[in-house]
């Protein structure tokens, strides 16, 4: 077992023991370590602020990401490389995207820019997610003062250069990573387990059937950064190999539940390019390169967007307690808000999400306040089968109406068997109704939510019978 966090900083080895597994990567980059050029902004991965690269082992080399420190917790670093703003300069001289941010004015106060210069630095050296448009890398770094003119002039400037290297076999521990930590003041004991094969990970789960599973820490880190929620036992999944495996089969896709969705998007776009597009707009560039879809679909979230469109694309997903394995309907996982269909000591696996046929439309869209990085309103995901002109089936799923991401089904029985037309359309608009009773909320009123998941059907009627006729708000030629 062991009980040190090990990993390496601008390519030497630190040590920390007696952590509080949930002391962020932010706090002690700050506090012990004095790095003190990242900043908290936001503490929940909003604002890209905090932004460091991480680098972790990945076939025969190195991967660098991207990721938000504030809701990283430390030992999801074990094992791993770092490197904060504070190593880009060389023997006094800036890097180049710190002296383009300079010369092009890319800075005011100051507060972000350290963020900003990471995810640049990101993309300069192609991080994970950074190849994408400039737009897409930086959706996760907010600016206030100066606009994103000269930023973005700055990305456009600096030249490609090689990633760094680096030797993590000096940090690296193929045995379980278990901490504990005893708080005195608090009487509180903090267990935190890092299993590397997935029947470790059964064993502990089955012996601490109450603990916290964290994937990317994406939601799980809020839970401490801002609900201050105690969590006695918390379990990494990060470094089980097996969960972290892609298939791509004659039948689609059987993605492990550790598979992070930055890891994910080619894979999935290749048989759903609308997903594809949606997945670019889930999170930010940082979260994309921490958040996997199966901790997506474990929290249960009634406005994740994940699980709509693999409900609508008919997903399984597969469970396992201690030496047991099960699979169920995606659709069925959701029970009501805050509960899931899942044993105590019972994790998720991996979910298997079928090919499309040939013929068979696909859409999804994602309604939010802002285009990039932002909590959908609603999303709505449509699957439909129609030959010579009648619907023959329809899958049609939405997050954000009810407590749990829920089939449509007043809305698909009033379209099959029916022509595939506008009135049939309007009549299985008005169907949604009796399927729906959405609240209003900070995101949406109710009969915001009605009227959009109303209009998202009528969408995809539109863009089905011309496939030139515009419907999105943003164009994909614009974002970037």
């Amino acid at each position: 077992m062991g009980e040190m966090i090990r990993f390496l900083l601008d390519g030497q080895a630190h040590e920390v023991r007696g952590a509080n597994p949930t002391t962020t990567l932010l706090e002690h980059l700050r506090g012990p370590m004095r790095r003190t050029g990242i900043k908290e902004g936001c503490a929940e991965g909003d604002c890209g602020s905090c932004t460091v690269l991480v680098g972790e082992e990945e076939g025969n080399g190195i991967a660098w990401r991207a990721v938000n420190s504030c809701i990283q917790f430390l030992p999801m670093l074990h094992g791993k490389a770092l490197m904060t703003v504070e190593s880009l300069a060389s023997d006094g001289a800036l890097h180049p995207v710190q002296q383009a941010m300079v010369d092009k004015h890319g800075s005011q106060c100051g507060f972000c820019t350290p963020g900003i210069v990471m995810s640049l630095y990101a993309r300069a050296v192609g991080a994970k997610g950074a190849s994408a448009p400039v737009g897409e890398v930086l959706a996760g770094n907010l600016c206030r003062c100066t606009g994103y003119g000269p930023i973005i002039e700055v990305a456009q400037t600096v030249a490609v250069e090689a990633a760094p290297t680096v030797d993590l076999s000096v940090v690296r521990d193929e045995t379980m990573l278990a901490l504990s930590y005893d708080d005195e003041i608090h009487a509180v004991t903090r267990r935190w387990f890092s299993p590397r094969t997935v029947d470790e990970l059964a064993d502990v789960y089955a012996a601490h059937s109450d603990a916290t599973i964290v994937a990317g820490a994406t939601d799980v880190g809020l839970w401490v950064t801002k609900l201050r929620k105690p969590l006695p036992t918390l379990i990494s999944i990060s470094e089980v190999a097996e969960l972290r495996a892609l298939e791509e089969t004659a039948d689609g896709l059987r993605i492990g539940a550790g598979v992070r969705y930055v890891d994910a998007i080619a894979a999935v776009a290749a048989l759903y390019p609308d997903l594809g597009r949606m997945m670019r707009r889930l999170g930010s560039t940082q979260v994309r390169n921490s958040g996997t879809i199966g901790g997506n679909i474990a929290n249960g979230s009634p406005i994740g967007d994940m699980p709509p469109a693999l409900i609508a694309a008919g997903a399984t997903l597969v469970l396992r307690l201690g030496d047991d394995r099960r699979e169920m309907a995606l659709e069925d996982f959701f029970l009501d808000y805050g509960k899931q269909d899942r044993r105590p000591g019972e994790f998720v696996e991996a979910v298997i999400v079928p090919a499309p046929a040939a013929d068979r439309i696909f859409k999804v869209f994602k309604l939010s306040k802002r285009f990039d990085q932002d909590i959908s309103a609603v999303c709505g995901a449509f699957s439909l089968a129609i030959e010579a002109g009648v619907v023959t089936d329809a899958r049609i799923a939405f997050g954000g109406m009810a407590g749990t991401p829920k089939r449509a089904k007043a809305c698909e029985a009033a379209l099959v068997g029916q022509a595939w037309s506008e009135a049939t359309v309007e009549a299985a608009m008005a169907a949604l109704d009796t399927d729906y009773a959405p609240m209003s909320d900070m995101r949406a009123s109710a009969a915001y939510r009605s009227l959009a998941a109303r209009n998202m059907l009528r969408k995809v009627f539109l863009e089905s019978a011309d496939s030139a006729v515009e419907t999105r708000v943003v164009p994909e030629s614009a974002h970037g």
